[in-house]
């Protein structure tokens, strides 16, 4: 039945042949090979596993003020296999974020950002930041003593940004403290918001990388 299918697949949308031509009859040079080089990918790899934990994490998280913390506990201690989902998640996370930041060293040290590549560093930059934002979104939503202390502080330090810092803060919040508006804010941004745009990011950064190619060494 497998076989059938992919064959009747095949026949009508070519796709053996476009994953030949386009994946694995690709050129890479062989500098290319070397482990630092692979950081991009184990980011992405990484980002995959978040979509992927998260989504099941959104079956029990429950974005309330009253039942944000408990709903952590039950996916922690009640949910089969509920803690190894919610490491998992944790832990990609960092993974995620150090791979991105020696990702950005590596082209940085090579001069890969160089002509003619300066949008594809832009793009890769604009992705870093996005990462940033979605651990920071998704800090709040744990909603314990240190993510809810930790948030006031953050809070608090934008009041000091010239001119726009109180405007910032309370768009941020959705008040003039940290409530349950600013975790249900957290919670588009976290889900829904920063990672469709980081998706879209991330289209325009592979499909320059496709179009230019992979830089020399320095």
């Amino acid at each position: 039945m497998y076989k059938s299918t992919v064959e009747w697949l095949d026949s009508r949308y070519q796709i053996r042949s476009r994953v030949k031509k386009n994946f694995l009859d690709k050129t890479v040079p062989k500098h290319a090979t070397a482990f630092w080089y692979c950081f991009g990918g184990l980011a992405f790899l990484s980002f995959v596993v978040q979509i992927t934990t998260g989504a099941f994490l959104l079956f029990y998280y429950v974005p309330d003020p009253d039942k944000a913390y408990q709903s952590i506990y039950y996916i922690s201690h009640i949910v089969p296999y509920g803690w190894f989902i919610r490491g998992l998640h944790f832990f990609c996370a960092n993974f995620m974020i150090s791979f991105v930041l020696l990702h950005t060293l590596r082209v940085f040290y090579t001069g890969s950002y160089r002509n003619p590549r300066e949008l594809t560093w832009l793009s890769g930059v604009l992705a870093m930041l996005l990462t940033l934002a979605m651990a920071f979104t998704g800090y709040l939503l744990k909603w314990d003593q240190i993510a809810f202390w930790g948030m006031t502080a953050v809070s608090n330090f934008m009041k000091y940004i010239p001119l726009v810092g109180n405007d910032i803060r309370m768009i941020i919040l959705g008040g003039d403290a940290v409530s349950g508006s600013t975790l249900s804010r957290f919670f588009a941004l976290h889900i829904a918001l920063v990672p469709a745009i980081l998706i879209i990011i991330l289209g325009a950064h592979f499909w320059m990388i496709r179009k230019l190619g992979i830089s020399r060494p320095l």
